[in-house]
């Protein structure tokens, strides 16, 4: 009569041709049957131990994919944004994808970069693979793909939008408050000729800082310039100093409304005309990125708390379950970063 194999020896591995195991595979080895294996059936203790043993003996993995076909849940999360690449997209984009692993989420990315018919291609595959929730991060992609991912039934997400879409849960920082407290900064400073450096972008959160500067202004009597050089890139904001600055009736103070752009800026000023920061030109910026804080800049800035919105994110979509639940917006404040790029108050 043949022995029967112990749970501590190790089971007769097949020789296999290729790359990926089969859940039939393991159910084989283990002598139990498919669902066992897949579909997570109520088995024994004996049995689990045999199914454990086989599937580490043969190296399966759990195809949550086919599995999301008979479970309510994926456990994919979409992010969706543009300019991945930059300082503050990624280091937000950095702070979601370790949170989300931290609650046994699987991040999918997508880049809007591209031509709005590839975007929304790349869009549509999150739902043939059931993603459960999408993030959509500032300024993108178009209205009209944050509804289609409502439509599905996705739990959606927004970072810094105001699309007026109804269904999203919405996060954002206090660009008002922010924009508000930056004007205020440099009229203290003594500054009276101000000029506003921003993008082509459009992006919500962008306008909004914009807007408050300027309203700021107007209720201190003043007007300010605004000047658009492109995308928001290190080379716009440079390519703004260069619009800006010639001439006697230069401003003596700029609101650049990412870091991004005032560290272009910065060099500008400095490379082309000779300006000291801050003695003769006041610079303030957003995002408080790495580079804000290198010594070739010194930048007065305001902090996103990209850590604790990811912390509000994984808590939504654990509390919140398949689908949105229309909880009221949150608003997180931007912490001042006082540096050297503008004179002391």
């Amino acid at each position: 009569m043949a022995s029967s194999t112990s749970a501590a020896e190790p089971l007769p591995v097949p020789r296999r041709a290729r790359s990926f195991v089969s859940a039939r595979e393991v159910a084989d080895l283990a002598g139990v049957s498919r669902s066992a294996v897949t579909a997570g059936a109520s088995v024994s203790e004996e049995t689990r131990n045999k199914v454990l043993q086989a599937a580490q003996s043969l190296g399966y993995h759990v195809n949550h994919l086919a599995r999301s076909l008979i479970q309510e849940s994926s456990g994919i999360v979409c992010i969706v944004g543009a300019a991945i690449d930059t300082p503050h997209q990624s280091r937000i984009l950095d702070a979601i994808t370790r949170r989300l692993q931290a609650i046994d989420r699987v991040a999918m990315v997508i880049n809007t970069s591209g031509d709005e018919a590839s975007v929304e291609a790349a869009l549509r595959q999150t739902l043939n693979y059931r993603a459960d929730a999408t993030v959509v991060l500032s300024g993108t992609p178009p209205a009209s793909l944050v509804d289609t991912c409502l439509r599905s039934g996705q739990h959606v997400i927004v970072i810094n939008r105001d699309d007026q879409l109804v269904g999203p849960q919405e996060i954002s920082v206090d660009n008002d408050g922010a924009a508000r407290e930056a004007f205020h900064i440099l009229f203290r400073a003594g500054c009276r000729n101000m000029a506003i450096v921003t993008s082509s972008a459009g992006t919500p959160s962008l306008v909004e800082r914009e807007r408050t500067f300027q309203a700021a202004a107007r209720e201190a009597g003043l007007d300010v310039s605004v000047t658009r050089a492109g995308p928001t890139s290190y080379e716009a904001g440079y390519a703004s100093a260069k619009a800006l600055l010639p001439g006697a009736g230069r401003p003596d103070a700029a609101f650049c409304v990412t870091d991004l752009l005032a560290c272009g800026f910065m060099d500008g000023a400095r490379a082309e005309f000779g300006i000291s920061v801050p003695d003769e030109l006041c610079v303030v910026g957003f995002d408080d990125i790495e580079q804000a804080g290198w010594s070739s800049y010194e930048l007065t800035t305001f902090s996103q708390p990209s850590e604790s919105i990811a912390e509000r994110i994984a808590g939504l979509l654990e509390t919140s379950g398949h689908g949105n639940s229309g909880k009221p917006r949150m608003v997180f404040p931007a912490k001042l970063v006082w540096r050297k790029s503008v004179r002391p108050r």
